[in-house]
This record gives structure tokens, C-alpha cells and sequence, in this order.
């Protein structure tokens, strides 16, 4: 399986087990409305992640000084798209209660280490030449 396939089909399942997991934590603290919460930041984290996926592993087919640029640009990315996914959830949302803080650092935490652990395993054994 080619490894960008073979990690988006281990973000499909992040996102399925984020997404059965708040269903298990909504269904056991009785709080409907935070479940719409969990569904559309993790959707969103999931497609910023597939989006850093993508262009991480378009240029890890390229010569080695533009695989370098490619992995800066996509790391580059996903914290631009974060930070302005971060401004539009809290300020323009206005989800700033302490549930929702909390959702949102932990989805932001998880999808984050999903990405960098897929790039690190990836580069892991390369030179920088």
C-alpha cells in the first residue's frame, strides 16, 4: 500500500475512534450538544491534517532539497490553518467554555501527533543532503 493511502486510511480511523469516543462521553455525561461540537472540529482537523498529508507526501517524490521544502511548507500549513481554525473557534464561535476549550486542544493534540509521527516515520531514516 502506498504510504500516503496507507495514512489516510490511519486518519479515517483516528477520526472514527474521536468520533465514537465523543459519542461515548456524550451519551455517559448526558450533553447532546457538545457531540455537534466534536463532529465538526475533528472534521475539520482531519481534512487540515489530509491536507498536510497530501503535500508532505507529493514532494517526498521529488529530489531531496525540495523534499526538505515540501515537509516545511506542510508543517507551515497545518499551523497556519490551526491558528486560523483557533481564531474562528474561539473568537468568531465564541467557544470559549470550558468544555469546548478542552475539545479543542485535545483534538488539536491528537490530529497533531497523528501527523508529526506519520512525517517523522517517514524521514526517519534520511539524509539531509
Amino acid at each position: 500500500m502506498k504510504p500516503l493511502a496507507r495514512s489516510v486510511f490511519l486518519l479515517a480511523i483516528i477520526e472514527m475512534l474521536v468520533l465514537v469516543a465523543g459519542f461515548i462521553i456524550v451519551t455517559n455525561f448526558n450533553t447532546p450538544r457538545i457531540f455537534n461540537d466534536i463532529g465538526v472540529a475533528s472534521a475539520i482537523f482531519t481534512l487540515i491534517t489530509l491536507l498536510v498529508l497530501i503535500f508532505f507526501f507529493r514532494g517526498q517524490s521529488k529530489e531531496p532539497a525540495s523534499q526538505i521544502m515540501h515537509s516545511l511548507v506542510a508543517v507551515s500549513i497545518k499551523f497556519l490553518a490551526e491558528l486560523i481554525f483557533a481564531f474562528i473557534w474561539f473568537f468568531i464561535a465564541k467557544k470559549t467554555g470550558l468544555s469546548s476549550v478542552v475539545l479543542f486542544f485535545v483534538l488539536y493534540l491528537t490530529f497533531t501527533l497523528f501527523s508529526v509521527l506519520i512525517i517523522w516515520k517517514t524521514v526517519k531514516g534520511r539524509s539531509l543532503e
